[in-house]
């Protein structure tokens, strides 16, 4: 009888069933659609202070509560809208997160307006392709510091360095899969 081949993984992803399927699926998979990664980028600020699985477990509420994190919806959210938010148990339920959340959406708006791609702009910084990190994995780098300020200087809040870090590493920015991990090598979504 053959036995069925054991997957390496990245040992963060090993813990919960939820956490492997990410992992095993999204994590680290280039992501250039600019929705896509405005959602990532809110839900990474969101996981500020708090676990990533704590965000995963709750992603689906949160797309629920945030339109399907279409920024046209969500920019014309008014404060009937934040306080219907702080009273969801289904999300994360911070005031100044919620506020960031919305604000980012009329940034993300004004940046379209003015031609310019949200998902260009943020690649572009990255040279318009995936980096590799070797170990130890840091919590942040000079790209993810030139990030932040760039987001910042826009007006995006809870876009500190090591947030944008991961939010790198989640949107397939860098790759710091494991040199054992099977998704090293793997830049696509089905495995």
């Amino acid at each position: 009888m053959a036995t069925k081949a054991i997957k390496s993984r990245c040992t963060w992803a090993e813990s919960d069933p939820l956490m492997r399927d990410y992992h095993d699926t999204e994590w680290g998979v280039p992501e250039r659609d600019s929705r896509a990664l405005w959602e990532l980028l809110m839900l990474e600020g969101f996981q500020a202070g708090l676990a990533w699985i704590t965000v995963l477990r709750k992603r689906d509420a949160f797309r629920k509560a945030f339109k399907g994190f279409d920024p046209a919806k969500v920019a014309r959210f008014r404060e009937a809208d934040i306080e219907r938010l702080l009273q969801d148990p289904g999300i994360i339920r911070s005031r100044a997160k919620i506020e960031a959340t919305i604000q980012a959406a009329r940034i993300f708006l004004e940046m379209q307006k003015a031609g310019q791609d949200f998902s260009s702009f943020l690649w572009d910084m990255v040279g318009g392709k995936p980096t590799r990190t070797e170990e130890p994995i840091p919590a942040q780098s000079p790209l993810s510091v030139e990030m932040s300020k760039q987001l910042k200087k826009r007006g995006f809040k809870f876009v500190g360095p090591v947030i944008v870090y991961a939010f790198m590493q989640a949107a397939g920015m860098v790759n710091d899969h494991a040199p054992s991990c099977f998704r090293r090598n793997v830049s696509r979504r089905k495995v």
